[in-house]
Order: C-alpha cells, then structure tokens, then sequence
C-alpha cells in the first residue's frame, strides 16, 4: 500500500502550501545559515570555546524541526508516495546533520584560534605545528565527518525526499499550473538558501542531478497531458533560480588564485565560509 500509486490520487490536486513553504525558508535561514553568525557575532564569554556554541543550539533545533516538516510535505501530496523509502530518507538525515553538527561545531570554533577555511587542514598555520603529527590526522578525520561523510548522509537524503515530493507535483488541469504571489515572494529567500546549501555543502553534483531528475519527468509528464502544480512551479523554479546563481558566483570568483588552490578540478564552486576568512575576516583579530 505504501509503495503504490491509488488510481484515484492520480488527478488529485493541492494548494499551495504556504505555510510549510514559509516555515522551510525562515528555518532554514535562521537555524542553518544564522547558525555560524550567531556563534560568530555573539559574545564569547556566553559560550565558551569548551562549551556548545550558540549556532550548535541552532544546528539542534534544525535537526529536529526540518524532518519533521519533510514529512508535513510528504503528508500534503496529493499522491501516495513510497513512505518506506520517505522513512529512511528521513533516518539517515538525521544521521548525517548530527554527524555534522559535531564536527562543524568544532571546525567553526577552530575560527577562534586562527582556522582558515580557505585552507586544507594541513596548511593551516594552527594544524601544521601540532605534536605529536598523528593528531594532523585527527583533525584531517575531523574534516571527513563534517564535509564528507556528515554532508553526504545529510543532503543525499534531503534531495531524494524533495524529488519524492516532486514527483506527486502534476495535475492535467493547465488552470492549476500557475503561482500565487505568495509562492512569487518566497521564490527568492528559497533560491537563495539553496544556492547557499549546494556551495557551502559542495553538493554541486548531487543537486545538479537532482534538476536533471525534474526536467526529465516534467518532459516524461508531458506527453501525458500533464503539467507542474503551483507547488511543483515553485520547487522547480527555485531549482532554476539557484543555478544561476550558483553561475554567477563561480563567475565572480573565476581568477581567485587562493580559491583555485583549494578547489582544483573542473568543478569549481568556492565555499561562501572560505571566501568568508579570506576577504572579510578581520573580526577574529580584533578580538584577539
């Protein structure tokens, strides 16, 4: 029953779920992009470098609030969807963000003692010098759990339950295919957050199949006479939108030689953290 497809949801169709869509935006922009400026730009005497820093307490909140507003938007779609594959998505994406909550909670504090984001682990200045060497490893397995194997299981997921979603998206009813202004006034913080999420994560490669995923199964639902409901509009034009930030951004930082260094390869998307404590990151040593 999970699994199938009922005839009868087939030609249902939902209204735009402003609410869940509004919650998703202002959460993500408070309690995942603010979680770093909060830790940044709070006094370090409120959390001390051996204690959870604000942002951590943010990360928490995430980790519990943005599963359970996946599956409010799972619940919404006028298809039955597979819940066992929604179920595990949702598993393993609390996995992965807690896996990165510890390890992005101490590589951001690392910030406080001279940590560079725009170098690897073993070019930092405060990381080389450490005796006995073996702890280079630590730090360099450290790294792993937060941008490889916590972003993985974190976004992997995320990404899945958003096409999952996607897929429940169409209507044969070319009147409902259309945004409300509400959708069109979301439309930006959305695109925005995403283009944050696919250049920090460096998840590039996973979001960028992602939107290929979409346009194929909107052209796939075409020839069916189908087309996007305002929900499905909004997701894949957020998606649209995102990329061409993500161009303009790689565009800008096209001839940084430092960013080059860290980011060799032909798929060059500089992290906005690194980019951060290269050009702008003068209030560390001020508090210094």
């Amino acid at each position: 029953r999970h699994g199938a497809v009922k005839n009868e949801d087939t030609f249902k169709t939902s209204p735009f779920h402003f609410d869940l869509w509004f919650y998703f935006t202002l959460q993500n922009w408070v309690l995942d992009f603010g979680r770093p400026i909060a830790m940044i730009i709070l006094p370090l005497e409120w959390f001390p470098l051996n204690k959870p820093s604000a942002g951590d307490y943010f990360h928490m909140a995430y980790n519990v609030i943005t599963p359970f507003l996946l599956l409010k938007l799972i619940e919404r779609s006028p298809k039955t969807l597979p819940r066992s594959m929604v179920y595990v998505s949702i598993i393993m994406f609390v996995m992965g963000a807690s896996i990165h909550l510890v390890g992005d909670s101490v590589n951001h504090r690392l910030i406080f003692s001279g940590y560079q984001h725009h170098l690897s682990v073993r070019e930092n200045p405060i990381i080389k010098n450490l005796k006995p060497e073996t702890l280079i490893d630590s730090f360099e397995l450290l790294y792993y759990y937060d941008e490889y194997l916590g972003h993985s299981m974190w976004y992997i997921p995320f990404f899945l339950i958003l096409f999952i979603y996607f897929t429940g998206c169409f209507t044969p009813v070319e009147e409902e295919s259309r945004m409300p202004v509400a959708a069109l006034l979301l439309m930006g913080p959305s695109s925005l957050y995403y283009w944050y999420l696919v250049t920090e994560g460096q998840i590039f490669i996973l979001y960028i199949f992602t939107f290929f995923a979409m346009m194929a199964l909107v052209m796939h639902q075409k020839r069916k006479g189908l087309v996007l409901d305002s929900n499905g509009l909004f997701l894949f034009y957020s998606f649209i939108i995102t990329l061409v930030l993500i161009a303009v951004w790689v565009v800008w930082l096209w001839n940084d030689k430092i960013l080059r260094k860290k980011y060799p390869g032909v798929i060059y998307i500089p992290e906005p953290w690194a980019f951060y404590t290269l050009h702008m990151n003068n209030l560390h040593a001020a508090k210094e």
